[in-house]
């Protein structure tokens, strides 16, 4: 598949999506983060698993955290 301007347009796999999961660092690295979060949630699969974030958590993990990890909660489940 070509996308515009002729350069190849690939797909990733779940297992990419997964692995760039963990390339998130503590800051979003001069926007390559939201470059991350979009591969991941245009990926073929379900996005990976986030852990609840702790109290010392990064930004990332809390951003990660409530786009990702509470899927499915409810209000109650999130605050306890």
């Amino acid at each position: 598949m070509r996308a515009a301007g002729g350069h190849r347009q690939t797909r990733h796999t779940v297992e990419e999506a997964e692995a760039l999961g963990a390339c998130f660092g503590p800051d979003d690295c001069y926007g390559v983060s939201w470059s991350l979060v979009h591969l991941i949630e245009t990926s073929p699969g379900p996005v990976p698993q986030v852990t609840q974030p702790g109290p010392d958590a990064d930004d990332w993990h809390h951003t990660l955290w409530n786009r990702w990890g509470n899927l499915g909660l409810v209000a109650e489940d999130v605050t306890s």
